[in-house]
């Protein structure tokens, strides 16, 4: 496993184009109800900005691409709602998944699927694996994930696996939870962007977005696209990301810099 460094530790690599961009897709159903249309044409709208969001990272070079898609909170919305967006999620996996592996994208889906119809949970370990050896774009789609169940999970494995610790709590590190998160094997994101006009996280990637820099637009999901996407990347472009230190410490060659 690829052990990426902590940003409240160490100051990661970064370059203009972000290697790691999250989104919290907002707005479908805002979307549908101001043109008068059912949420389900909002939803199925907002498939086809995953689409292009997808096809512009990788035509950017973006490495690591997460979406949530289905929050745990994301239950409480009407049944029949709950029904269609589930249908939906594996009607694209079974229709899209043999074009992103044409593509090279790696797909992973982060979250407790246990929760879902033995249909869906087989129709996601099809997808994963048929993708699992690609090494283009990693996307990883967030399907009844939350933060704070990510990092509950993630510290019932760490003492499993190192029950001592248990005993001595003292003694844990960031070291030794990171490596149980769901998003171990990706870097922490550069980008986060949040569409539909909200300005917080719910919930997501609470561990993982320790010093990504932030986005919103008031423009909803299903409007998402390449030029929207370059919108944020230049926002981004334009951040200083110290990661905790001063200026002066940025303009100092990483070999000569202390860590802290």
């Amino acid at each position: 496993m690829t052990v990426h460094p902590s940003s409240t530790i160490e100051i990661p690599e970064t370059g203009s184009i972000p290697q790691h961009v999250a989104i919290v897709m907002d707005g479908n159903g805002r979307w549908a109800k101001q043109r008068m249309l059912p949420r389900v044409a909002g939803h199925k709208r907002g498939v086809d900005a995953v689409r292009r969001t997808v096809q512009a990272c990788c035509e950017l070079g973006v490495k690591h691409l997460t979406l949530f898609a289905f929050s745990s909170e994301n239950w409480r919305r009407p049944a029949d709602e709950v029904s269609l967006l589930m249908r939906l999620f594996i009607r694209v996996l079974r229709r899209d998944v043999e074009s992103m592996h044409r593509e090279n994208i790696r797909l992973k889906i982060i979250g407790d699927v246990s929760a879902f119809e033995p249909e869906l949970q087989a129709a996601i370990h099809s997808a994963q694996a048929l993708t699992a050896s690609n090494t283009g774009l990693c996307l990883n789609v967030a399907a009844n994930y939350g933060g704070r169940w990510d990092i509950i999970q993630a510290t019932q494995k760490m003492l499993a696996s190192q029950p001592a610790l248990a005993k001595s709590p003292e003694l844990i590190q960031e070291s030794d939870l990171a490596p149980h998160l769901c998003l171990s094997e990706s870097p922490e994101p550069d980008l986060f962007i949040r569409t539909g006009g909200e300005q917080r996280v719910s919930n997501f990637l609470l561990w993982q977005l320790a010093y990504t820099e932030f986005y919103f637009t008031p423009k909803f999901w299903p409007d998402f696209g390449l030029d929207m996407l370059n919108e944020a990347i230049a926002s981004y472009n334009q951040r200083e990301r110290r990661f905790g230190r001063t200026s002066e410490q940025l303009s100092v060659p990483p070999e000569l810099r202390l860590s802290s």
